[in-house]
């Protein structure tokens, strides 16, 4: 009875340590997303995180007035990246990210993580590798 016990255990166990690793470790997606940097800050009351706010590239109407604008949050995971975009604030940039299923507070408070940045510069779009 005990051995059947300990199987049962040891399977909910794994079914549950399967689950966590799939909800907050697993990459669901990742990609690119350019604009500009509006917002960095290096919050947290125990766990300081770097959180950033991006305006995505929008419509212009004549070449200088912009018809809408989405806003794209995320989390930074490494204090090099963070710093990094704290100097590229109000610049445009493309940001490499990946987004997890679920949110861990010591990650940040967005299910996006940004893992590598490019300053975008000039007219001709020049990349600026940054990382």
């Amino acid at each position: 009875m005990r051995k059947i016990i300990f199987i049962i255990f040891v399977l909910i166990l794994s079914i549950a340590a399967l689950w966590f690793w799939w909800s907050f470790y697993y990459t669901y997606s990742d990609g690119n997303r350019t604009g500009l940097l509006q917002k960095m800050s290096h919050k947290g009351n125990v766990f300081k995180t770097y959180e950033g706010e991006l305006v995505l590239n929008s419509l212009l109407i004549n070449g200088t007035s912009q018809v809408s604008s989405e806003k794209f949050y995320f989390s930074v995971g490494e204090k090099r990246i963070g710093e990094k975009l704290m100097q590229f604030e109000g610049l445009k940039v493309i940001l490499h990210y990946q987004e997890k299923k679920g949110i861990l507070f010591w990650r940040g408070d967005s299910k996006y993580i940004v893992d590598s940045v490019y300053e975008v510069r000039g007219l001709n779009g020049e990349i600026i590798n940054s990382k």
